[in-house]
């Protein structure tokens, strides 16, 4: 065994024994669509007296932190996103309304002196109604709720006026409450100039009258202070709660809300589950079968892979959430990449070199492999990163467990995996036993085109023709049927129910729209399962419309809810070209400098193709096109590239040794090399897919075809469309072809290279 060899293998025990530790020691963090709540964004908005930027954002922050903290909520998480936003998790929260009462209400408590009575209509001061109805003059605030120090609700059993809230100021507001109180107190008693009016949220709240007993200019101690109003004893607990608080710098809007009930978390979890045992195990029992023995150590450097991405994501504190949880489910396939990759150009190697050293075989398909692994890989990274960037909620969840699976599936192939087989190749029974090690052997596929040897591209316009074909499908779906936004991009709520008795759409429909909800859209997922989608439907009215839906099926359950407002849905769906626009322009740049231009422009071709062939089949299916989907749609164009990458790596060192040999004739050359590759690579993810599909429910379903239909369609268009275009290209093109790289090694006295060790310098 090599020093190299051991290093690798040491590393990897190392990795992995903190892995398993990190694993039986460590919890994960789980979003509340994995276990219930929920999740608020808001949106803090300017004021008379405030601008909504981030210093006034944070100090909201904190107040609403206060809040959440006395309404008694598990492990609350409050965190600023941007300038102006404020995202509220709330675990095991299923009825919104009393969250939203008190976080959203913006608290403005003043302290205004009364001007005299007010007239309707006049407009040259402020005219509320007091407690009793009638209209009083106001003047500008005195005394804000930031300056109560505390608020506390009283029974005032002996004078027998029941509730009220006393309240305490601070210094510097305790000497403003005294001059208010003072100035009030110059005027006559039963005089309405001698009232202060207490305003919370543009309402009269209280407006008492200062005692007789206080002399003009003398004014009210602070502490003294009570509110009166005839409130019931939760209504003073409530308003001592958000006076104690403090006043919100700045008002807040509830711009999204989603709540899922814990039913369906555990349900995503355990489908999730079972989905990624059924899904990798098919995967390691087909990489065994193509690759036999060195196929089976992949499978344990795949089993190794998911431990260590799972510890990497307890670790960091990753919040897993159900699109994340898809997405470590998929990443578990994706990470077979790297290995079939190594393993069909050893086979290669081993091909050209006879019956040659396997360990040598093995080095050079690790070699030869390693720019397109690492091309590959980054073009996924790039789809990560728009991910975590330009996404939403869930969706930058799925783009931080994308990037830390293809992170580690590299560390699992290039070292785990190579460690492992270099010390299997060692073995004189695994080197000699041709059928036992994998790659002594070409696959059936690679021999069947090496006998057959068809030529794809004489005609590459045909190619193109069928690829225009397919996507005028595609258009002509989305023209015909649609392209059905989800609530996420157009606004409005999703609400979805389960009832304990059966309810059809129609006799549903009726009893909505008799509570007074006459646009909302109804479907159903089952028997038992209803969705229901409005426009703007606050939290009440999602109560009224529960109640009529349990009219007809009984016990209703709400499972899941989402609330978009109009902003964040128009910001969401113009994000979401953002990123396309950014993904494709960053692949094109990527590819333009590590390959050529023809290269690139014809890649982004076939990416484009891919978009709009998905978006056509989700249009002509009739499925929502939202934020799962769109992060569905941008791990597809990484997919279409890292494809594209593969192929036209080959087409570009096949060049380079043949530099006199017609293009058309590299690239059917190198397709033919790299289709069992591709093959390989797409079954592995295809199992998953299909465990995902048929096993993860309905949460998973929309995400797992629309990577099904992306990852089928990318191949072809890999090869079909980004190849033919290429060639196309390269006919207008003066560019020369691609230098050849000089081989890696060291060089020795007179400019000579020294042989890997490894190599044992046999050639035929």
């Amino acid at each position: 065994m090599t020093r190299a060899t051991t290093v690798r293998a040491v590393l990897a025990a190392a990795v992995l024994l903190v892995s398993v530790f990190i694993t039986l020691t460590q919890s994960p963090r789980l979003g509340l669509d994995l276990q219930g709540g929920t999740r608020m964004v808001l949106q803090a908005k300017d004021s008379a007296t405030a601008t909504a930027d981030r210093e006034s954002t944070d100090r909201t922050l904190e107040v609403l932190r206060q809040r959440i903290d006395s309404l008694g909520v598990a492990e609350p998480t409050l965190t600023r996103s941007g300038e102006d936003r404020i995202i509220v998790e709330l675990p095991d929260v299923q009825d919104p309304r009393q969250a939203a009462d008190v976080i959203g209400r913006t608290a403005q408590l003043g302290f205004h002196p009364v001007q005299g009575p007010g007239t309707e209509g006049d407009d040259a001061q402020e005219t509320l109604s007091d407690e009793q109805g009638g209209l009083l003059a106001l003047g500008p605030v005195q005394l804000s709720g930031a300056g109560v120090k505390d608020a506390t609700a009283e029974f005032d059993a002996q004078q027998g006026t029941g509730w009220a809230v006393s309240l305490d100021f601070h210094k510097d507001a305790g000497r403003e409450w005294k001059r208010l109180t003072g100035d009030a107190a110059c005027h006559p008693a039963g005089d309405e100039r001698r009232r202060v009016a207490i305003v919370l949220d543009g309402k009269v709240i209280s407006s008492p009258q200062v005692d007789p007993s206080i002399a003009c200019e003398a004014g009210l101690p602070s502490g003294s202070t009570r509110i009166t109003g005839s409130f019931s004893a939760e209504e003073a607990q409530d308003l001592a709660l958000l006076i104690k608080g403090g006043a919100l710098p700045v008002p807040v809007e509830i711009v999204e809300q989603r709540t899922v009930g814990p039913t369906l978390g555990a349900a995503a979890i355990d489908a999730s589950a079972r989905a990624a045992l059924i899904g990798a195990a098919a995967t390691a029992l087909f990489i065994t079968l193509m690759y036999r023995l060195f196929g089976a150590l992949a499978a344990v450097a795949l089993a190794a892979y998911g431990v260590i991405s799972y510890a990497v994501l307890v670790a960091l504190g990753v919040t897993l959430t159900l699109p994340g949880l898809a997405g470590f489910v998929l990443a578990i396939g994706m990470a077979v990449d790297a290995n079939v990759l190594v393993f069909e150009r050893a086979r290669e190697e081993y091909a050209d070199r006879g019956r040659g050293s396997l360990r040598s075989a093995m080095t050079a398909g690790f070699r030869g492999a390693w720019s397109a692994v690492a091309d590959s890989n980054v073009t996924t990274l790039i789809a990560a990163a728009l991910l975590f960037f330009l996404g939403s909620g869930p969706v930058k969840g799925f783009g931080v467990t994308l990037a830390i699976g293809v992170l580690v599936s590299m560390f699992s192939a290039l070292v785990i995996a190579r460690a492992l087989t270099e010390i299997a190749a060692g073995s004189r029974f695994v080197s000699d036993y041709r059928g036992v090690n994998g790659i002594a052997r070409p696959g059936r596929v690679r021999t069947w085109l090496n006998k057959r040897e068809p030529q794809l591209f004489r005609s590459p316009r045909r190619w193109l023709l069928t690829s225009t074909a397919l996507v005028l499908v595609a258009v002509t779906g989305i023209l015909v049927r649609g392209v059905d936004l989800g609530v996420e991009f157009t606004g409005g709520r999703l609400v979805e129910y389960s009832t304990s008795r059966p309810v059809d759409v129609e006799t549903a429909r009726d009893a909505i729209a008799a509570a007074g909800f006459d646009d909302a859209e109804v479907t159903t997922a089952g028997e038992q399962d209803l969705s229901v989608r409005t426009g703007q439907l606050d939290n009440d009215g999602e109560h009224a419309l529960r109640a009529a839906l349990a009219e007809e099926g009984g016990a209703t359950e709400k499972v899941r809810d989402e609330l978009i407002g109009p902003s964040l849905g128009d910001e969401l769906r113009r994000n979401a070209l953002i990123a396309l626009g950014v993904a494709v322009f960053v692949q094109l740049a990527y590819l333009a400098a590590r390959f050529r231009w023809t290269f690139a422009v014809s890649s982004v071709g076939a990416l484009v193709h891919d978009v709009i062939i998905l978006i056509g089949a989700f249009a002509w299916l009739g499925r929502p096109v939202d934020g799962i989907f769109l992060a569905a749609l941008l791990t597809v164009i990484g997919y279409s590239v890292n494809d594209s990458v593969v192929v036209f790596d080959r087409v570009r060192e096949l060049w380079a040794r043949n530099r006199r040999t017609p293009v058309a004739d590299i690239a059917n050359r190198a397709v033919l090399q790299t289709v069992p590759r591709t093959v390989n690579t797409g079954m592995g993810a295809l199992f998953i897919l299909v465990a995902l599909a048929v096993l993860g429910g309905d949460s998973l379903a929309d995400f797992a075809l629309a990577l099904l239909i992306g990852i089928c369609v990318g191949t072809y268009s890999s090869v079909m469309t980004a190849v033919p275009g290429a060639l196309l290209l390269e006919r207008s093109s003066k560019a020369p072809p691609p230098a050849r790289k000089r081989a890696p090694g060291r060089r020795t006295g007179a400019g000579r290279e020294r042989r890997d060790p490894a190599d044992n310098g046999a050639r035929v």
